[in-house]
């Protein structure tokens, strides 16, 4: 079989299986994608500024310029909290700082040393004289 005959080959099987599958690799386009993500980020700020006051707001805004994780954290967490019907008022910025200790306490990283000493017995060099 000649080369061009099976780039041809190849290329109507790839045709074939992008229409089966939808396009490009058989997801959702990355504007679709893009459009979710928009969707998504704009019912969260939606939801946290009807569930904290301006100066919790200020904070956790705060907070996201210097530790973006936490941030996000907390407002996932905030976002199900809602949700699930915990929180009905706004909560100030001391509500905020509780919740956020809370948060600091669980996801804090506990170091531990483990020292396994070794009970057989070694020659020991000052033995030798």
């Amino acid at each position: 079989m000649a080369d061009d005959d099976l780039e041809s080959i190849r290329a109507r099987r790839m045709a074939q299986l992008q229409q089966q599958y939808g396009g490009s690799g058989g997801g959702p386009s990355q504007e679709e994608q893009q459009q979710a993500q928009k969707q998504a980020q704009d019912m969260k700020n939606s939801i946290l500024s009807q569930v904290l006051d301006q100066s919790a707001r200020t904070r956790l805004n705060t907070i996201a310029v210097a530790k973006p994780e936490k941030a996000q954290m907390v407002e996932n967490l905030l976002v199900q909290m809602t949700r699930t019907g915990q929180i009905q008022t706004k909560l100030d910025e001391h509500q905020l700082i509780g919740l956020l200790e809370k948060v600091s306490e669980q996801t804090q990283k506990k170091t531990t040393v483990k020292f396994d000493r070794r009970r057989c017995q070694m020659d020991d060099s000052d033995d030798d004289m």
